[in-house]
């Protein structure tokens, strides 16, 4: 059964362990404000008088508890940034492909309703797991020195309340975390649908992809309903369980105090009291259920930010050179082996499907290499980010953001100067392009290279990697695409994957993959 405090989170976010000591501190501070405040009430209700002490203990527990709110939400919106900011960085050292079972809507997910599930998590229930630990053992301890009959009756019937949550608690953990996984599995199909769209509708089958959808809604949904009504019930449960208990003290109270061996004044006392001991516990279980959702989103956050990143060497050489490809398998489908060796200008071909793309992918460190290795100048290199450094890249699909195309060339370098963004983008004669939201395949292909010129212009990257460079141009923008990057990758390493005959003919070593009958087994 998982701890209420994952030790993790305490490790990940800072704001966590100053904000468990302020719980503490203002649960002692409660405790005490509880014993007073019943004290004063009793003697007030005696004495037929109420003392100035009891309004001021009354307003000081408001103030605590008002305090408390504040000090959650400040600790939680501390804690969330932390989370998500190690979250994505992680995410970003392994790659996205490399996290195991992890799809982008699942990830989005994660990134955005799972870190504010800790809201409810660290706003309530912790501060509520924290009284209910203080609270009873203060209240017991006075009503032990008060009447140690009522003691030994609250002692003897506040364990079932943990027992009863324990119990049910095994069970809502894993409804909860089903629940999860389904959501999870509903983001990242949703994602894939909404990615996939237009060929779906090409195809006729954009109705099943939303009957397929409406399924996992109505799983999820069940899913819901299902940890909710566990969460009724247990309240119910132990709701009754203290309302007994508090009746079984009333009883005992009311017939000592029949036959006189109870003063009025310390009957009212430990009547006042003894429902303050079951209070915080029944208060922590009726947010149990935000407790569990925020613990099984810490998990599955933590897990990621936990995943080991793979080592990374080699790396700094700089300058071009030969790039050796030994034998190398991506993926765990075992996509490959790939054996190749780039200098120049070397131009990738082969089927469609050969697996061009996944090497490129294993080559900037997207993907996972399985077996064989990669050289460069003779120097075993795993993908990493003084690697990346070196590298301007173009991917089969370039991502854009809203903006210009100016600012979606810049982000290549952050921070480059206005006058080097416009060379890259007169380079591919993009400099005129407005919004990249209204531009057309092609004109975004050229944004894309003109990202490339930028990092080669500034940087002086001495690798250059394009996946279809020219993909989706007219035959005549094409030609003259094709002799901007041949003096683009003058003096550079380049590999580029594609089909075209004009890129063909202007690289100087053509490499084709051809598909191979065996393939060598990956080893673990």
């Amino acid at each position: 059964m998982p701890t209420p405090i994952d030790r993790r989170l305490v490790r990940h976010a800072r704001s966590t362990a100053p904000y468990l000591i302020v719980c503490v501190l203002l649960g002692v501070l409660s405790a005490g404000c509880v014993l007073a405040q019943a004290a004063l009430l009793a003697s007030a209700i005696a004495s037929l008088a109420v003392p100035f002490s009891l309004i001021a203990v009354v307003a000081v527990r408001a103030l605590l508890v008002w305090a408390q709110e504040v000090a959650a939400q400040r600790s939680a919106a501390g804690v969330k940034s932390q989370l998500r900011g190690a979250m994505l960085a992680r995410i970003a050292a392994r790659r996205l492909n490399a996290l195991p079972d992890a799809r982008s809507g699942e990830l989005n997910v994660l990134v955005t309703r799972g870190v504010e599930a800790l809201d409810p998590y660290f706003a309530r229930y912790l501060p509520q797991l924290v009284l209910s630990v203080i609270v009873p053992v203060a209240v017991l301890a006075a009503l032990a020195a008060t009447d140690l009959t009522v003691a030994v009756i609250v002692l003897l019937t506040l364990p079932l309340i943990p027992l009863f949550g324990a119990l049910i608690g095994m069970y809502a953990a894993a409804r909860t975390r089903r629940q999860w996984r389904v959501l999870e599995v509903l983001a990242g199909h949703f994602a894939d649908v909404v990615a996939g769209l237009p060929t779906l509708k090409a195809f006729g089958r954009a109705r099943a992809q939303a009957r397929q959808i409406a399924a996992v809604s109505g799983e999820h949904r069940g899913a819901t309903l299902a940890t909710l009504r566990i969460a009724f019930c247990s309240a119910l449960v132990l709701e009754l369980a203290a309302t007994l208990s508090v009746a079984l003290v009333a009883v005992s109270v009311g017939l000592r105090l029949v036959s006189g061996s109870l003063t009025f004044e310390t009957a009212l006392f430990v009547l006042i009291l003894a429902p303050e001991a079951y209070l915080p516990m029944r208060q922590a279980a009726a947010r149990f259920h935000a407790g569990q959702e925020g613990m099984a989103a810490a998990d599955r956050i933590l897990s990621i930010v936990d995943a080991p990143v793979p080592a990374r060497v080699g790396g700094g050489t700089r300058g071009a050179g030969v790039l050796q490809v030994e034998n190398v398998v991506v993926g765990p489908a075992g996509v490959g082996p790939f054996s190749l060796e780039v200098s120049g200008f070397t131009a990738l071909t082969g089927p469609s499907g050969i697996g061009k793309t996944s090497l490129i992918g294993a080559l900037m460190g997207f993907r996972e290499i399985e077996a064989g290795r990669v050289l460069v100048g003779g120097e075993e290199l795993v993908a990493g980010e003084d690697w990346l450094r070196q590298v301007a890249w173009v991917p089969q699909r370039p991502c854009f953001f809203a903006g210009s195309a100016a600012d979606n060339i810049a982000i290549a370098v952050p921070g480059a100067p206005a006058a080097a963004v416009r060379r890259a983008a007169e380079l591919f004669d993009v400099a005129s392009y407005g919004d990249v939201g209204k531009l057309s395949a092609g004109q975004r292909q050229r944004v894309a290279l003109a990202r490339a010129a930028l990092r080669c212009d500034l940087l002086g990257t001495p690798f250059v990697i394009l996946d279809e460079p020219t993909a989706h141009l007219d035959v005549m923008t094409e030609v003259e695409v094709v002799e901007v990057l041949a003096e683009l990758v003058d003096g550079r390493t380049a590999l580029v994957a594609t089909h075209r005959r004009t890129l063909l003919e202007r690289a100087d070593r053509v490499v084709t993959l051809e598909p191979v009958l065996e393939r060598p087994a990956v080893l673990a």
